[in-house]
């Protein structure tokens, strides 16, 4: 299919996103019961954000033209199965440079808050109750980030002002950068221990699915604090409640497994454990920046360049 013929989907109409290249057929579609035309003339498909991997998959198997599936998400997991009822070359993009900002402060905000019992306040507040007393701070913690992407350095930006005592980064590779060395999940054995907060920024991948199991938790210090902001599914939610259940560690999760949480699930009550409701990337900083990528991402398309942020290609 040409480019002057390609139809695209969007989750905006055309006119609320300045740039977009002349010459392609912008169909609007965020997810609704009623398709937006055929499937089978879409070139350029933008998954509606936050509807779901159902509604994100839903229109997969009959987009025979298809040639880009652009996520408005920094995982790719919810989109993945559907592929393969796709044609071979569909180049499948994520949205880095979308989330990071919002993402960071998320899990900065779950950690200070779980750290300075902010929780504890709000329901002592409640109760019209002074609760005093000591709590920890950030300050002179070691801190351990296990998904250096684009969000694990943002994260990092941000835990540059809290005088922490170290910063440990790791990664699917091992590599090295000014701010020092990048380990591999093989390290977690010896890194676990030293870490104060753990903090889970990683894609879901088969190499991450259940990382936080019995041993990991079993390695964290005492004390410990593990913050999700990276999918439900990298934390085994068992084994996690039978660690904060004792007290021995804590938690503070923006996501969760399963998703969303459903009432009477023993997390919602489980002590030291504090849940948002999948929020990281959902803040006023969202918006303009999916605007920027998809002008940017479909220019790239109409003019036949190189896409950024290819995760993969099918085959």
């Amino acid at each position: 299919m040409d480019n002057d013929a390609a139809e695209v989907w969007i989750p905006y109409t055309a006119d609320e996103i300045a740039g977009l290249p002349e010459g392609l057929t912008y169909r609007f579609w965020d997810g609704g019961e009623e398709f937006p035309g055929d499937p089978a003339r879409c070139a350029f498909y933008t998954v509606p954000y936050l509807k779901g991997p159902e509604v994100a998959r839903r229109p997969l198997a009959e987009m025979s033209s298809l040639r880009v599936v652009q996520t408005l998400s920094a995982g790719v997991d919810h989109v993945l199965p559907g592929l393969a009822a796709t044609p071979p070359g569909v180049a499948l993009c994520n949205a880095k440079g979308v989330h990071e900002a919002s993402t960071a402060e998320m899990a900065l905000t779950l950690t200070l808050a779980s750290l300075r019992n902010i929780p504890g306040f709000v329901r002592a507040q409640e109760r019209e109750e002074w609760l005093s007393g000591f709590f920890p701070a950030l300050a002179d913690r070691s801190v351990l980030i296990i998904g250096y992407g684009s969000i694990g350095s943002a994260i990092e930006d941000r835990l540059a002002a809290f005088e922490c005592a170290r910063v440990a980064r790791v990664a699917r590779s091992a590599r090295t950068t000014a701010r020092g060395p990048i380990h591999t999940l093989s390290d977690l054995p010896d890194l676990l221990p030293d870490a104060d907060v753990v903090i889970l920024s990683t894609p879901l991948t088969d190499a991450t699915r259940g990382l936080v199991g019995t041993g990991f938790l079993a390695r964290m210090k005492d004390g410990a604090l593990l913050v999700n902001v990276a999918r439900g599914a990298v934390v085994d939610t068992k084994a996690l409640l039978a660690e904060v259940t004792t007290g021995r560690l804590t938690a503070a999760l923006d996501v969760t497994d399963p998703e969303p949480l459903p009432a009477g699930h023993p997390l919602w009550h489980a002590p030291g454990v504090l849940v948002s409701p999948h929020v990281g990337g959902s803040t006023s900083a969202f918006e303009p920046r999916a605007k920027r990528l998809l002008s940017t991402q479909l220019t790239r398309f109409a003019g036949g360049e190189a896409l950024q942020n290819v995760v993969m290609t099918t085959e």
